[in-house]
């Protein structure tokens, strides 16, 4: 599996269905984080997970760039939950086949944001 299909799946699995069920064979145990507000390991994200699933979201990829072992991911997060949406950018690191590091840059409730341009958001 590429890394890219890696994080497809991984996506599609934890992200839109909401299954944590198989996390091990997506990430490291000692996986690094680097977002303030999610602890570091595969227990701090199944921690970050209990609030964040719950908001029942779904992500729409806009694009996926590969680079040796950095995945980038640009995609519309909707929370189903309360319909707000955010358009993120994720980027990891893959080691030995699996998520070893995760960066990311969100921006929060783009629906409420009137674009001074016609360019659109993605």
């Amino acid at each position: 599996m590429t890394n890219r299909e890696l994080i497809e799946k991984f996506y599609d699995e934890v992200f839109n269905n909401w299954d944590l069920s198989n996390l091990d064979t997506y990430m490291k145990e000692d996986y690094i984080q680097h977002n303030p507000v999610a602890e570091s390991g595969r227990e701090g994200f199944v921690r970050f997970c209990d609030k964040f699933l719950a908001m029942k979201p779904h992500m729409e990829i806009k694009h996926i760039i590969e680079e040796n072992d950095l995945v980038c991911v640009f995609f519309k997060c909707t929370m189903q939950a309360n319909g707000m949406e955010n358009k993120v950018f994720d980027l990891y690191r893959i080691e030995d086949g699996k998520l070893a590091e995760h960066w990311d840059c969100v921006e929060h409730d783009i629906g409420k944001i009137t674009p001074v341009h016609s360019n659109g958001l993605f």
